[in-house]
Order: structure tokens, then sequence, then C-alpha cells
């Protein structure tokens, strides 16, 4: 089939390659001007015109396709371009424009078979710009593809084919979307191949959640929030923005992180501040490893804090370590009180300027200990 290919990212990228490969003939692709990039924040171009330029493929980059908006010079050089195309249909992955009525109408006509869309969810679930963030963030257990076919609305259309595949608890953002791209490749491949026997399926309006954008100030970590809830936003955030926290003034990043329950949390506390392998750089240290019970007293992580050092414990909520407390160093990470008396084991940190670390490697070099804290966005605003 003769395309039209609009779509900027890897995971259009991926797309655009099985069609490619497939034999579809791609008569025209867009893909969004070169952005600032790198240390030196050189233009690059898009993951998408990369491939285009190395197959030879006839590429266009407009800042818009409103023909009535400031760039509306190039949206009618595209207009003339997709006309001269003649192509059957249009493909459209992540192109990160918005698909004026035009566009709709000119791969609606006569021996045009329309705009068909690659989209990361379960459709009608997690309509929007984010959808592998936000269905990680929201602790779902599985994802998928859909082939839509595009109307006016926000990823609306009638869905042609879906796919399927579990979230798993060590998932991340980075992984599913590998996975994504290349089962919805493969999907789209699928659906151009038969789409004479497709049947479209409105979608419902029930179960409808927007995945927002994706903002840098969301990354900042809610100490209050529970574990299971901060582990799984480490996961969202990977690789952008990173999960970040707040030690003495300076910005760490979290790449890896575990919720455990609250029993293995304050057993691991108990027994590696008891072995003596954590490094008790501070006077509260000491007194959290001389305060340790016998494992088999240990009951709420509180029973780590001394009641000398009642500062370290959350203003009202009796029984609970202060969310964002440091319980515990060991080669297995950090492990660290979260709200509900919930507790995190943190197995990968980066600092500005440097790698991504093991907690084990990063201790090497940098001393974290018991009873130190990391600040909550609220401590962060005050200070």
């Amino acid at each position: 089939m003769r395309l039209v290919f609009a779509g900027t990212p890897e995971f259009a990228r991926v797309a655009l390659a099985h069609l490619h490969a497939a034999g579809h003939d791609i008569a025209l692709v867009l893909t969004q001007p070169d952005r600032p990039a790198g240390r030196g924040m050189k233009l690059q171009p898009s993951a998408v015109k990369q491939f285009a330029l190395e197959h030879q493929l006839t590429a266009a980059q407009p800042a818009s396709l409103r023909l009535d908006g400031k760039f509306a010079n190039e949206a009618q050089a595209a207009q003339t371009l997709i006309a001269q195309a003649g192509a059957q249909a249009m493909v459209v992955v992540a192109y990160g424009l918005i698909l004026p009525q035009w566009v709709l109408d000119t791969m609606a006509g006569p021996g045009h078979w329309g705009c068909f869309n690659i989209h990361a969810s379960l459709l009608p679930r997690w309509r929007g710009a984010a959808p592998i963030h936000r269905a990680i963030e929201a602790g779902d257990t599985e994802t998928g593809v859909t082939i839509m076919q595009m109307d006016a609305g926000l990823d609306t259309g009638a869905m042609l084919l879906q796919a399927r595949m579990p979230i798993r608890d060590t998932d991340s953002t980075a992984t599913l979307h590998d996975a994504l791209a290349e089962m919805g490749a493969r999907l789209m491949v699928q659906a151009l191949d038969h789409r004479a026997a497709l049947k479209p399926r409105v979608q419902s309006e029930q179960g409808v959640c927007y995945a927002h954008k994706i903002e840098k100030a969301e990354a900042a970590i809610d100490w209050q929030l529970p574990a299971e809830h901060i582990a799984r936003k480490v996961r969202a955030f990977d690789p952008f923005p990173g999960a970040s926290t707040r030690l003495a003034g300076e910005t760490l990043k979290i790449w890896g992180a575990q919720a455990l329950a609250h029993s293995e949390g304050a057993a691991l506390a108990q027994e590696s501040l008891a072995s003596g392998r954590v490094p008790r750089t501070t006077q509260a240290a000491r007194d959290l490893a001389a305060s340790n019970p016998a494992p088999s007293a240990i009951g709420p992580i509180a029973s780590f804090v001394p009641r000398q050092h009642a500062d370290l414990m959350a203003s009202g909520a009796s029984g609970q370590a202060r969310p964002g407390l440091i319980l515990a160093s060991d080669a297995h990470g950090l492990l660290v009180a979260a709200g509900a008396g919930s507790c995190l084991r943190i197995t990968h940190l980066q600092r500005p300027g440097g790698k991504r670390l093991p907690v084990a490697d990063y201790l090497q070099g940098h001393a974290l200990a018991p009873g130190q804290s990391f600040d909550s966005p609220a401590q962060q605003d005050a200070a």
C-alpha cells in the first residue's frame, strides 16, 4: 500500500521500519522539526527523520499543519506534498502534532483508507500523551496496543485491532516502551494486510482515563505516599524525567526501588543494623543500632527509632517512622520509611552529573547512613 507516515520518536521509528520492511510504499514521511539535544544542545533530527534519510525516503518537517496558524506557509507546503504523494492511507504514530480536519478529509476521500494510529494502551483506557507512564503509575496489571481509525477527537476513533501484555513488577516505561513499540509495529502491518476484513468497534465512554503529559515537576518523591506508590512512580518515570529526592541540599535520582511488606522491611532494617555492616557516621545511626529489638520482637518500623530521637518520628503518627527516614543501608540497598508505616528499598541511585549506580557501588564513594532523611516536596518548598 502507498502510505504517508507521520511520526517522530523511536516508538514511531520502529513502526516505520516494520512497514518499510513489509514492502509498503512510503511515499512521504512527516516528522517534527529538528530539536536541540545533548550537552552541546545542537540540533538533532528525530529518530523517524534519521530512518527516512538512511532509506532515501521523502521527508518533510512542518512546524504545524494548521492552515490558519502561525506556520501557515509550512502547513500549505505539507498539504501540497500530501496531495502529490498519492497515498492510499496515512499511518500516524506519536507524531506530536494535531492533525487538522483537512488531513482527515484528504485521506478519507475516494480511493483512500483513512488515517490509522498506533496507540500504546488498551483504549478507551489511557487516552492522551503518556499512556505507558500512567499505566505503570496507576498500578495497572496489563497494557497493550490499539490500532485505531483516527477521527477528530483525542484518541477517540474506532478500534480495529488490540493486543495485550502483562505489566510486571519489574517493568519500567523504558522496558514497556520497547515491547509495545514492537507489538504495535507488527499489529499495524497486520491491520494493513487485512484491512478489508477488519470490523471497527466504537470505543466505550466508560473507563476512560486521560494520560496527561509527564511534567518534570512530578519527579519529586513525596515520602508521605505508601512505598508501593513510590515504587510505581520510580518505574513509571524511567527514563524520563527520573524520580528524584533531595538529601542535604543535593538532588538524587532514584532508578530502582522495591516496596517491602511492613514486617519484611522491619526485619531487614534490624538485620542490617545489628550486623555492623552499616557505616554509622551519625549519632542517630549508632542509637538506631543500639536500640534494635531482637528479630522475634520486631513490630512497627518505628521500633528502630530510639525514644531519645523523637524528632525522627512523624508528628502525631504513633508507631510510624518519619517518611523519608533512612532505616538501614547495605549492599542490597537503602531501606527508607514511607507513608502509612511502609518501607521502600532503593536499589539504584544517581548524583547530579554522575552515572546510575547500584547502591552498593554508590556507597563506596558516598556516605548514606541510618538516621539521615530524604526531603519531601513540602519540605523542599519550605527550605
